[in-house]
């Protein structure tokens, strides 16, 4: 059994609040010298690297449509491990979810599954006695809500006293603190994804002065006192059903094919910079866990890839708002065009890395920027978002190996004149459906975000790519 103190900031509704209050409260629990573990409820890479930016903390997603109870809770498990408290911060609604007939998915759901005492943070302003019926109706509309306190948004401290006693008095739960209006610790929404290196300093005196804030109106020994009375979790349990699955995964390549030839790790190029940003780190980390070594290099910055590849890694970002300089680093797209056609380099692709391998991108303002060229098509900008949301991969291969089932997500407003038909994408509810990946040997890219916990075979079949490849370069 192990022992996580654990907590998560909710809301009735996206807007609420949550992410202020959750960057808040971990400033203050880091002054305080109690180390946090942050994790976002759902598959936003926004908020996670926000955290780790600006506030120095680990962060990781947790998301149970990709990787069910018991893979969620050994996430949970690995990366709170050696931490004192973990902060999970919610998303949308606290019972919004995949659909309107499902909460699975969204932040009731996590809480429900990882046993996490919810602090719901209601928006108090202009309201007094008609917040007992919306916070009784939180408390009510499911037997386990999992919710342990009550936080005030937008209220003074002349009134919040009152609001205390009269929520405490009438509902019996725990009201354990406000935030009040603070004009000059705004967060724009900018700011969550496009963080500049000296910018960063603004924003963490933003945060300290949030912190000073919540030090004075949120009674942190009672929050950390409900945090610890949270149950202990059954983390053998956990791990053994991950193990399984990995080493089911495992089970289906040569063993050889996952190191060189003379025995040495695999060597991985990450595209890693201002235009290439969205990771889920424990794919990285599963990476390195099942071998390989991670070799970052930069499409915008660097000339040249890295010597001695052995597959490439193209994740997402913001290849759009940097078109021109990564165009006008033609050596960079020379190498990768070279590498992935001529050599047949295993390359990994999705979402923005997969606009940078086209043969060129039409930006927001209609100009036309030459990119690296390993498919012939184009790709441009919609105005509008494209297939967003939740989707379950089928019948498709990874370089040229099927591999089941694969839980995704996609959220993009640009689109490819050939967005591939390797896999067809099935909502998580209703009828519709797409195609959507394009898959060879070589070469895998597409639209959709994959997080490797939700099928194992994903970095194995790439590692066993990369595994062929340096075995085909040694003779």
């Amino acid at each position: 059994m192990m022992k996580i103190n654990r907590l998560m900031i909710a809301a009735p509704a996206s807007g609420s609040g949550k992410t202020l209050l959750t960057c808040g409260l971990l400033r203050l629990l880091t002054r305080k010298n109690i180390r946090p573990a942050s994790f976002k409820c759902g598959p936003d890479f926004i908020d996670p690297m926000f955290h780790s930016k600006v506030l120095g903390t680990r962060s990781r997603n947790l998301d149970t449509f990709f990787t069910g109870e018991s893979v969620t809770r050994y996430l949970l498990e690995k990366n709170a491990a050696d931490c004192d408290a973990a902060v999970m911060e919610g998303v949308m609604g606290y019972y919004d979810g995949l659909s309107m007939e499902s909460s699975r998915a969204g932040a009731s759901d996590l809480a429900s599954v990882t046993d996490t005492p919810v602090f719901l943070l209601i928006p108090a302003k202009g309201a007094s006695r008609s917040l007992l019926p919306m916070i009784k109706g939180f408390l009510d509309f499911q037997k386990k809500p999992c919710i342990r306190g009550i936080i005030l948004n937008r209220v003074n401290g002349m009134l919040y006293p009152r609001l205390k006693e009269m929520i405490e008095k009438e509902l019996h739960i725990p009201v354990v603190g406000y935030l009040p209006v603070v004009k000059d610790c705004v967060l724009e929404s900018r700011h969550l994804g496009l963080i500049l290196p000296e910018e960063i300093q603004s924003l963490q005196k933003k945060l300290d002065s949030l912190a000073d804030i919540l030090e004075k109106t949120l009674d942190l020994r009672q929050i950390l006192e409900i945090a610890e009375n949270a149950p202990e979790l059954d983390a053998a349990a956990d791990a053994e059903v991950w193990n399984r699955q990995k080493q089911e995964a495992l089970a289906l390549v040569p063993e050889e094919t996952l190191r060189r030839p003379d025995g040495g790790k695999l060597r991985i190029g990450l595209a890693r910079d201002e235009a290439f940003c969205f990771f889920y780190e424990d794919n990285l980390q599963l990476l390195r866990d099942l071998g390989a070594e991670l070799e970052e290099f930069s499409p915008l910055h660097d000339r040249h890839l890295p010597d001695g590849l052995d597959a490439l890694l193209l994740h997402g970002g913001y290849p759009e708002l940097h078109a021109e300089e990564l165009e006008g680093n033609s050596s960079m797209r020379r190498d990768v065009r070279e590498a992935a056609v001529d050599r047949k380099l295993p390359v990994m692709a999705e979402c923005g890395g997969f606009l940078y391998l086209h043969e060129s991108l039409k930006d927001m303002e209609g100009k036309v920027r030459k990119m690296a060229g390993v498919f012939p098509e184009s790709s441009y900008y919609t105005g509008h978002l494209n297939r967003f949301g939740y989707m379950t991969l089928k019948g498709g291969t990874l370089f040229g190996h099927p591999v089941g089932e694969i839980r995704s997500h996609e959220f993009h407003y640009y689109e490819s004149e050939n967005p591939g038909d390797t896999f067809r994408a099935e909502k998580p509810s209703g009828t519709r459906s797409w195609r959507c990946i394009r898959s060879s040997d070589s070469v895998s890219a597409g639209f959709p975000h994959l997080y490797y916990y939700a099928n194992p075979e994903i970095p194995v079949r790439l590692l066993q790519a990369a595994g062929v490849f340096a075995g085909r370069r040694e003779t």
